[in-house]
């Protein structure tokens, strides 16, 4: 193979996206069958087959069993707003993930206590082992899960207090901010590290996504006097959600 040719499977397979992405191939189409690829493009069964793994594995298609692999429908990517640890008075753990504030939504969540992984202690500057309270939340906006979170608060900073459980209490439901505030404890800064990966198995059942998918990480974490007080994963569908930010110019 010289210098900058592609692959055979790579060609068709790339033949193949054009012919989806102008429409010529539009959803719900059934993809040419790997004869048909075969005779088309004259190449071998191995190559046909390759090039609509790749297809598959770009989310373009999607087998239906004893039917065939069809074109998926394009979802139009939609915006999820993020703007930093500064929402509106009152904010609610959605519009503290979804800062836009023409958005609306509800959430689901289930907190426990657990030992911090060595990566969670790190993040949280604990040992690991020490206890942290976790909840997991999954955010749906008009009734299609959008979002999830997993978020971990050191005991040592919440525990016997009014603000242990997240979703209880006085401020039940309340933004970290606030949560934080009520017990002394001034948030002052925040970091997000965002980074993609192949979403897993249980994140894109729950998200109706597509094995192979990708998804987007936002690592989240809130401080306080340089303390860390909160540290959080949030996983976004990357082919339905794009990621915006918002900051302040000091």
């Amino acid at each position: 193979m010289t210098f900058g040719e592609q692959p055979a499977y790579l060609r068709v397979a790339g033949d193949l996206r054009k012919k989806i992405v102008d429409g010529s191939l539009p959803p719900h189409t059934r993809l040419p069958s790997q004869a048909r690829i075969r005779q088309e493009y004259g190449v071998s069964d191995t190559v046909a087959l390759e090039a609509r793994k790749v297809l598959m594995a770009e989310g373009l298609v999607e087998g239906r069993s004893g039917s065939g692999t069809y074109v998926r429908e394009r979802p139009v990517p939609r915006r999820v707003a993020r703007s930093g640890y500064r929402p509106d008075s009152g904010a609610t753990p959605f519009r503290q993930e979804q800062a836009d504030a023409s958005a609306r939504g509800t959430w689901e969540s289930h907190s426990r206590q657990v030992e911090a992984s060595g990566a969670i202690a790190e993040r949280l500057s604990l040992r690991p082992g020490d206890r942290v309270m976790c909840t997991q939340y999954v955010y749906r906006d008009g009734g299609e899960a959008m979002m999830l979170s997993t978020s971990w608060e050191p005991l040592a900073v919440t525990g016997r207090t009014p603000v242990m459980l997240p979703e209880e209490g006085p401020l039940g439901g309340m933004g970290v901010v606030e949560r934080m505030a009520a017990i002394d404890v001034i948030v002052d800064n925040v970091t997000e590290e965002v980074g993609a990966r192949p979403g897993l198995a249980e994140e894109l059942l729950a998200l109706g996504g597509v094995p192979g998918h990708v998804v987007v990480i936002i690592q989240r974490t809130f401080y306080a006097s340089g303390r860390p007080v909160e540290t959080a994963d949030v996983v976004v569908p990357a082919d339905r959600y794009r990621i915006a930010y918002h900051l302040p110019v000091k």
